[in-house]
């Protein structure tokens, strides 16, 4: 399995750019039927595949004026998305075929599996057609996105 590598330079982070005119954008589409607690459980997860896989996504360690540090947070800012699982499922397939999308996604297993190997054995046990989905995180070009979530409300 070959890792798409996508993301920003570092040298071209800009603070003063708005989030909207960044020519890319990540979202991130949750399950509107999961519980709170599991819906943000969701979101961490796949955003935290993506910050680990997408370059240049935290803007610089910040300090405040005491002194005190602060991680850099995701510079282009993600929108969290509701959607119902079917649709999701949809979003990611359409992604998928594309080869300028990176896609981040959690499995309905990954929320009814407590250990990661059982984890892998649900996964390998079907095709990625049969899973259902209850997040996924994209990143890639901007006019992309937008044509693959358009129309999706953000989470409430």
């Amino acid at each position: 399995m070959t890792a798409l590598t996508i993301g920003y330079d570092p040298e071209l982070f800009d603070p003063t750019v708005s989030t909207r005119e960044a020519p890319l954008k990540w979202v991130i589409v949750v399950d509107r039927d999961l519980p709170p607690g599991r819906a943000a459980n969701a979101a961490v997860c796949v955003a935290a595949a993506t910050q680990g896989r997408v370059t240049g996504l935290l803007g610089p360690d910040v300090a405040d004026a005491a002194g005190v540090a602060h991680p850099g947070l995701p510079w282009v800012g993600c929108s969290i998305l509701a959607a119902p699982g079917p649709r999701i499922a949809e979003v990611r397939a359409k992604a998928a075929a594309r080869d300028d999308v990176f896609i981040a996604d959690m499995p309905t297993a990954a929320q009814s599996t407590l250990v990661y190997a059982e984890y892998v054995e649900e996964l390998a046990a079907r095709a990625g057609a049969e899973h259902g989905y209850l997040a996924v995180s994209l990143f890639g070009p901007r006019s992309r996105i937008d044509r693959l979530v358009g129309g999706l409300p953000l989470m409430a």
